[in-house]
């Protein structure tokens, strides 16, 4: 769980105490290290299970703390945004039905969540980004209130020193900014732990580096972000980028290599874990502090175990994808790496599958390959990370000794083979490793991650006509807790559709937001008459919004046009044009209706409907702010009409059925 009592590294004299206790931390662990005092010989895995918390429509319910107050449970905890959940699993030796029981703890934490989510109204879904998330949901009221995070907040507020920019390129485009950490909350992940001895540390956290991007493109399930397709696993493109802390490139800039506090890393490590916490330090200014203690030195020298919480909390605002953890269990101290890249869901057997399938890898093929880095280039693990994440099962991965394959045919032919054995060599027991694997060998068979099922549904729907992008978000939604419930693994889920549920159909057009066109075509005040005209006979389009660098300043309406024909047909009879620009060239800025009347993202659409039918006009432009984020027109508020009155005379001729058969 993370460390609460935290400040931010505003005092200079604090700040300094905190850098001479983390030296001090990073001291007594080379003392420890060297002197044997790290656990040694045993395996031990853990988990930590993040979730999200929907609500009516499935949108995000910002419920944690009413509901972990109904829950009563020390395992659950919150997480960064008030829709998010956290659950922290017991640790198991590495062997026998570890997984059967690392699954069965996920199922009744996840249980005791979801019936105190249903006593405030909501339930808890495995996703590794939540589809129905929307920027009106990411705002500083959806931020846990937690010391942590309103530290952590204004912290990287203050580093950043402006607002945070996001751009993803994927099959669609997102690029925005924002002016807190909550895109941070887009994510929830499967985080996995292995512990390891100090001596086997390198070679070992090497490994883990190799074996992350073909885990990884099994595992991808994360392909929508505000509506966007992106990345097969867009956590790992939206976690960087969402607490970039570098200052803006420039020509001085560009010069100079320096590393984000999100990262894969830049080389193997040759001898510890030292290594990373050392460079961690040396190049990350620290961003909050803590109350340090005693010095860990004077602990070791009463043959105590020090707690190491400078470090720690150090440690905790770098966000290495596989990251060196220490830890002090029952007054024994011992390291962990912990993998950070894998997604939550779809289903608790896939995220388990996702996690022996890695465990596997990593104690099988320690065997076969003490050092992966004499066999692979640091470079190509790199890149096989960033493959995987874009391409999912689709990716092209560079193996051991330079050879090159399509990601199923690396996990495939090489690595499923490892894993289980590896897995039995450690004595997990045989039916979990063929249950476990066996679901990864079929996932890869079928191509049918978590991403790809929920790409592949979107089109399936999209191409069927069926609803609106919200209401296919939503579908998604409701396919994905079905099958969650269900407990059947991803491979073999169906695709989702729009459901025939009238109150579904109504909840999804509750709000303009819901409803609205985002793929707009727009003019600038600048632009002349003739080039407007086109481009909406082009686009059989009856009105246009006018844009000024993003800020809505008008519209023009077909009518517009009529009224700027007629008025030149009078003139010409009347004065041969006087008055007109010599060129003929009007502009849109001379007929658009400035300052028109506009939607918000929240206004009903209910509301719009009569806010449109009192003004006469055919439709509203949808604003956050003064900024223009979509547009509602006739032609939306006729598709709802029309789906909302083939459903309910579909209903009808179903009561009409029933009656007659009745009789």
């Amino acid at each position: 769980m993370g460390e609460q009592r935290i400040s931010e590294a505003v005092d200079e004299e604090g700040r300094q105490a905190f850098v001479k206790a983390l030296l001090a931390d990073v001291m007594a662990l080379e003392q420890m290290i060297e002197a044997g005092r790290i656990e040694a010989g045993v395996r031990r895995i853990g988990a930590e299970q993040e979730m999200f918390l929907v609500g009516k429509g499935f949108g995000p319910a910002p419920v944690a703390e009413a509901l972990l107050e109904k829950a009563g449970e020390e395992r659950l905890t919150t997480e960064i945004g008030r829709f998010n959940l956290e659950a922290n699993l017991s640790p198991l030796l590495l062997g026998g039905d570890c997984f059967a029981k690392l699954e069965g703890e996920i199922e009744e934490l996840t249980g005791v969540a979801s019936r105190a989510a249903r006593e405030v109204g909501a339930e808890v879904l495995l996703a590794g980004i939540l589809p129905t998330l929307r920027v009106t949901d990411l705002g500083i009221e959806n931020l846990t209130h937690r010391p942590r995070y309103e530290v952590m907040n204004r912290a990287l507020r203050s580093l950043r020193g402006e607002d945070f920019h996001l751009r993803i390129e994927g099959l669609d485009e997102l690029e925005t900014t924002h002016d807190n950490m909550m895109f941070e909350s887009c994510n929830t992940s499967f985080q996995v732990h292995l512990q390891v001895g100090a001596q086997e540390f390198a070679p070992l956290y090497n490994l883990a580096q190799a074996v992350t991007a073909p885990v990884l493109a099994a595992a991808v399930n994360s392909p929508v972000l505000l509506g966007r397709r992106l990345w097969h696993e867009t956590r790992i493109a939206l976690f960087a980028r969402s607490i970039e802390l570098r200052p803006a490139t420039s020509a001085v800039h560009a010069q100079r290599i320096e590393q984000s506090r999100v990262q894969f890393g830049e080389r193997w490590i040759e001898e510890s874990a030292l290594e990373i916490f050392r460079e961690d330090i040396a190049r990350f200014r620290v961003m909050i502090t803590a109350e340090a203690g005693e010095d860990p030195r004077e602990v070791l020298a009463r043959g105590e175990v020090p707690d190491l919480r400078a470090l720690r909390v150090h440690n905790g605002t770098i966000y290495r994808w596989n990251r060196p953890c220490y830890g002090v269990s029952e007054g024994v101290p011992h390291l962990r790496i912990e993998n950070r890249v894998l997604p939550a869901g779809p289903t608790r057997r896939d995220e388990v599958a996702n996690a022996a399938f890695f465990l596997g890898l990593m104690v099988g093929l320690a065997r076969e390959v003490p050092r992966v880095d004499q066999v692979m280039e640091f470079a190509d693990a790199k890149a096989n990370f960033f493959a995987a994440a874009r391409y999912g099962l689709k990716a092209q991965l560079t193996w051991f000794g330079g050879r090159s394959f399509a990601a199923p045919a690396l996990i495939l032919g090489e690595l499923l083979p490892r894993a289980r054995e590896g897995l039995r060599a450690e004595g997990v027991d045989g039916a979990d490793v063929d249950r476990y694997l066996g679901v990864i060998e079929e996932r890869v068979r079928s191509g049918q991650t978590g991403a790809q099922w929920t790409l592949s549904s979107l089109a399936a729907m999209e191409q069927a006509g069926k609803g609106t992008a919200d209401t296919r978000d939503q579908a998604l939604c409701a396919a994905m807790l079905a099958h969650q419930q269900e407990g059947r693994p991803v491979h073999e889920w169906p695709l989702a559709e729009v459901a025939d549920d009238p109150v579904a159909l109504v909840d999804g057009y509750r709000t303009v937001a819901q409803i609205m066109t985002t793929d707009l075509v727009t003019l600038r005040p600048d632009d002349i008459v003739a080039f407007a005209a086109s481009v909406m006979d082009w686009r059989r389009m009856r009105h246009i919004p006018v844009e000024d660098e993003g800020r809505l300043v008008g519209i023009v309406s077909y009518r517009d046009l009529l009224r700027l024909v007629a008025r030149g047909e009078q003139k010409r009879e009347d004065a041969g044009a006087a008055g007109a620009p010599a060129s003929g060239e009007v502009t849109v800025a001379s007929i658009m209706h400035a300052d028109p009347v506009r939607a918000t993202l929240d206004m009903s659409t209910q509301e719009a409907m009569r806010c449109m039918k009192e003004h006469g006009i055919g439709c509203l432009p949808v604003v956050e702010g003064d900024r223009l984020v979509g547009m509602v027109t006739e032609r939306e508020l006729l598709d709802l009409a029309s789906s909302l009155l083939e459903r309910a005379l579909q209903d009808r001729g179903g009561e009409g059925k029933q009656e007659t058969r009745d009789r």
